[in-house]
């Protein structure tokens, strides 16, 4: 099948577009035809070996941990969907080998749930990363409920634009920073966007006098220190960027795949509750460009690759002997 892989870490130009192995689908897993694959910041972390402490990287790599498309083939033990079922999936293992940036990816149903329905298959691949880590982030590290005021750094990215929505569902209070171009987004959303750098925190105070009652940290250094300064004594402080928040009483927290959360988030979507904005979708064959883009770190919302669905499905039992 057609792929992205890279053979050692490096930047985009390690990135090659071409032939990768066809993906074994396991008892507990389903082959996917993919329609789109998100981008993450923690992709290109990984492709530059800054995980590699935690992660074993298997190498050729297949990069992309999120995904929308199609069930074509359940595993012998999967009972929980058929073949032309719609599904979207945080697809991460405890290596780095096997990703959604290609026509296939063979997908544990632990990290699986059901498309929204209201989503296209572009918007849907960029809700299971960032809707996860937004949705364990408040409902589980933070506790946020409603009448708390919440501090979500860079609001108008993936993780953040997320966060907002969330938080907002939840009943809080949402001061999003921001670029002044993103304001009107950030408010779009349900936040009270407030720009970041030099004056962050009188700026912020200047909206909560008395202080926020949870920070979700998504950029780390002086967000992060800011963050702690502005908390009300009785605060919770959560990092997704920084390990230096458990020095200051906080949670460093690393997403998990999650069926049930991801159920839940589709839900959501459905109901109205989220929407991912895209950012820009590339084709397949043109992952680094997309890569690139995510390193600038302006995006506002998701960037999106797009699979093309031309080739038909394989055969049950086959793993697409005529190069799918």
């Amino acid at each position: 099948m057609k792929g992205i892989s890279y053979n050692q870490y490096g930047g985009p130009e390690v990135l090659t577009y071409g032939e990768v192995r066809d993906p074994k689908v396991g008892p507990d897993a389903v082959l996917v035809k993919v329609r789109a694959a998100s981008v993450n910041p923690v992709d290109w972390k990984a492709r530059q070996g800054y995980l590699d402490g935690m992660l074993e990287a298997v190498f050729p790599v297949v990069p992309g941990w999120d995904v929308s498309g199609v069930v074509v083939q359940p595993g012998v033990s999967v009972t929980e969907y058929a073949a032309g079922d719609e599904v979207i999936g945080y697809v991460r293992e405890d290596f780095l080998s096997r990703g959604t940036f290609a026509e296939y990816v063979a997908a544990p149903v632990r990290t699986l749930a059901r498309k929204p329905r209201s989503l296209s298959f572009e918007e849907a691949a960029g809700l299971p990363l960032a809707g996860l880590t937004a949705y364990q982030v408040l409902t589980g590290a933070l506790q946020v409920g409603r009448g708390d005021t919440v501090l979500v750094h860079a609001a108008a990215g993936g993780v953040g634009s997320m966060a907002v929505q969330l938080a907002h569902h939840l009943g809080a209070r949402v001061i999003g920073t921001a670029s002044e171009r993103n304001h009107d987004f950030v408010r779009s959303l349900g936040g009270e966007p407030v720009a970041y750098g030099d004056g962050l925190a009188d700026r912020v105070r200047g909206l909560a006098p008395e202080g926020v009652d949870a920070a979700f940290d998504t950029v780390g250094g002086d967000a992060l220190k800011a963050s702690v300064n502005l908390l009300t004594p009785e605060g919770r402080l959560a990092s997704i960027a920084d390990g230096d928040v458990v020095g200051y009483g906080g949670r460093y927290v690393w997403v998990r795949p999650d069926a049930e959360d991801l159920a839940r988030l589709s839900d959501l979507a459905d109901r109205g509750v989220v929407s991912v904005p895209v950012a820009e979708t590339f084709p397949l064959e043109r992952a680094a460009d997309a890569y690139r883009l995510s390193e600038e770190g302006h995006a506002r919302g998701k960037i999106v690759i797009t699979v093309d669905w031309e080739d038909p499905a394989p055969e049950p039992g086959t793993t697409g002997a005529t190069g799918y």
